[in-house]
Order: structure tokens, then sequence, then C-alpha cells
């Protein structure tokens, strides 16, 4: 590594790290705090419980400003180097603006790769985690006593045995609703039970009305019976079917793409999830859009000053954000594909990016 690359870096991290506390303090004081402080004045939530939600909404907070801290890095090193006359400086020394930008889009691009990884590996759990206590240790009864799509799956030695999906489940009644249950051999669908609802009794889920499909390893319909009682082959009981539920902040890629498939197996409205996992590689990959409109941006007169170039973040977050908040509206109520939705933003983000720079070359 050249010492001028070494040198644009240092510039680059320190704005950096300050980007990522500056912005996790926001998002903490307006939203975590607040969501804490219900908690404790309505459900007198323990300081222990408190506590650990405080950190477990950490890493769902920093994956959200990495993007937003390469921005301002981006600008503020720019605008100092501009500044003090550094960038005319290299420039007459030959040394093109697509050069001295390398090192800031080559540390984008591992900064969101890094994020997609964590994005993927620590956030769901440390989601999943503050979720349990919230429901379990915190609102405990008070929490709501039905879910919908409601996905079961059992797995041995990495082979999934039996998949089953209810369209409902009512904690009142112990019931659940609109049952599918696929039985698998070697990764064959082998049977298929259908049913109108299920009921937990003595340890057991009874089916009632249903069908049951024999399938031979080719997909072939072999044998179908119909029945009006009938023991689930799924053994859980509500409480752990209830714990195995998540949300869609709470699931990995993997699991993102097996409920997407479940729920479009069943003509279920999958879009909320495909929005989530367009945006777990979108989201993270802004770093890189951002630096690509940052650098030259700090080029631009009186862009010196710190204050100046943490406003102008603010403003291209805003629009940035706004775009995306739009397109995944329109991509969850089907007026978008899915993945258009999700990666507008970042295209327009390059799009712009690649002019500025073309720009500030000249």
């Amino acid at each position: 590594m050249r010492i001028l690359d070494k040198y644009i870096i240092k510039e680059l991290l320190g704005p950096f790290v300050f980007g990522i506390c500056a912005f996790s303090s926001v998002f903490i004081g307006t939203s975590t705090l607040f969501k804490i402080a219900q908690y404790i004045t309505k459900y007198g939530a323990s300081v222990t419980a408190v506590v650990k939600l405080f950190f477990l909404s950490l890493p769902n907070i920093v994956v959200l400003t990495f993007p937003m801290s390469m921005l301002l890095a981006a600008l503020l090193a720019f605008g100092r180097l501009s500044g003090s006359s550094e960038i005319t400086a290299m420039r007459s020394g030959g040394i093109s603006f697509y050069r001295l930008t390398a090192p800031v889009l080559i540390v984008a691009l591992f900064v969101s790769l890094f994020a997609v990884a964590f994005n993927e590996f620590i956030v769901p759990r440390a989601n999943t985690a503050y979720n349990h206590i919230v429901r379990y240790e915190i609102e405990r009864n008070t929490a709501p006593k039905s879910q919908e799509h409601i996905i079961i799956k059992e797995v041995k030695d990495g082979n999934i045995e039996r998949l089953m999906y209810a369209r409902k489940y009512d904690e009142a009644t112990n019931t659940l609703q609109a049952i599918s249950i696929q039985e698998f051999e070697n990764g064959n669908i082998v049977r298929v039970q259908n049913a109108e609802t299920a009921q937990w009794q003595n340890s057991h889920w009874i089916m009632y009305n249903g069908t049951i499909h024999d399938l031979s390893t080719a997909g072939n319909l072999q044998r179908t019976m119909k029945f009006e009682q009938q023991v689930m082959p799924i053994t859980k009981n509500p409480t752990s079917i209830k714990r195995e539920q998540k949300d869609e902040s709470e699931m990995t890629i993997k699991e993102l793409k097996q409920q997407i498939k479940v729920l479009q197996s069943e003509y279920v409205k999958s879009s909320s999830y495909e929005i989530e996992l367009q945006q777990r590689v979108s989201i993270p990959l802004a770093s890189f859009v951002f630096a690509l409109i940052g650098a030259p941006l700090g080029l631009q007169p009186q862009r010196s000053s710190s204050s100046i170039g943490l406003g102008l973040s603010i403003i291209v977050i805003f629009i940035y954000y706004s775009i995306m908040t739009v397109t995944s509206a329109l991509g969850q109520g089907g007026a978008l594909p899915v993945i258009i939705a999700a990666w507008i933003p970042n295209i327009t983000g390059v799009i712009a990016g690649c002019y500025l720079m073309r720009k500030a070359a000249r």
C-alpha cells in the first residue's frame, strides 16, 4: 500500500468512527430509550431486562449507521484535503481524481461486505434475543393471543423431514387453522396432509376434516385418503410453536428464502419477506454507494467545514431513505417488482455518484 493510500485512509477512519457513534446515538436517543422507558412504565420491566434490551438493540442500529458514516467520512475527509489545498497539490503532481478516490472506494467495499456478514450472522440473533425478552420476560401474558402464518420445520442430520404451515394460531383455544404438512424422505416429498383445524388435546395435536395424499418418489399421486379426525405428526406443544415463530428481522437469508417458498406454495402474499431479503444486501452495500457520492461532494467549494459536511450528509441520507421508504411500500403493495423496488435507491445513488465523480475528475 502506498503512502498516499495510507494517508487518505487515515483521514477517512476518524470521521467514520465518529459517524457510527453519532448516528447510533441519534437512533438510541429517539427510538431505543423511548421503547425501554415504555417497557418500564407500562410493564414494570426489571433493570436486568432493560440492560439486556439496550445491548441487544445495538447490532441492528450499528449496521444501519455504516452507510451514513461512510458518507460522512468521505465528505469530511475529502473536504479537509480540499480545504487545505492538498487535493490540488496531489492532482498537480499528476494523480487523477479516480486514483485519489480508489482507497476510499476499496474501504467502502470492505465495509459493505462486512455489513452484509454482520447483518446475516449477528443482527438476526440479537433481534431474536431482544424480542424473546420483550415477549416472555416483560410483556408475558399481555402479548397478542393469536399469530398468523405459523411454520414449523423438523430437521434431522441436516435434512428436512417435516414441514408444517398453518394460516393462524389462536392461543385462547389452542387451535391451528388451515394446516398443511409436507413429509420428506431423502429430500423428496412423500406425503402431504391437509386439515381445516387442529387442536391441542392431551399432549397431542388432533387434526379435523382433512385429507392425506401419498406420493411416489417421482412426485406422482399414489393414494388419497380423507379423515374426520387424525393425530398430527407434529409433537411440539403450543408454547414451543409460539417461541419458534420469527418475524422478518429475526431471520437469516436462508430462513427468509424458506419462508418465502412456503408462503408462495400456500398462495400467501410474501412481498414483505421478499423486500427484507433483498434489503439484507442492498442496505449494507449502500456504504459503497454513499462513498461514491461523498468523495466528489467533498471537493465542492467551502466543504472544509465539518458542520457543512454533516449537514450535507444528512440531506443525502434523507433523500436516500425517502426513496427507499417509497419504493419499499410500492414493492410490498405489488406496484413494483420486489427486486426493482429494493434496489432503486442504490441504482439511483450509483448513477448520481458516477455523474459527480466524472464532474469532479474534469
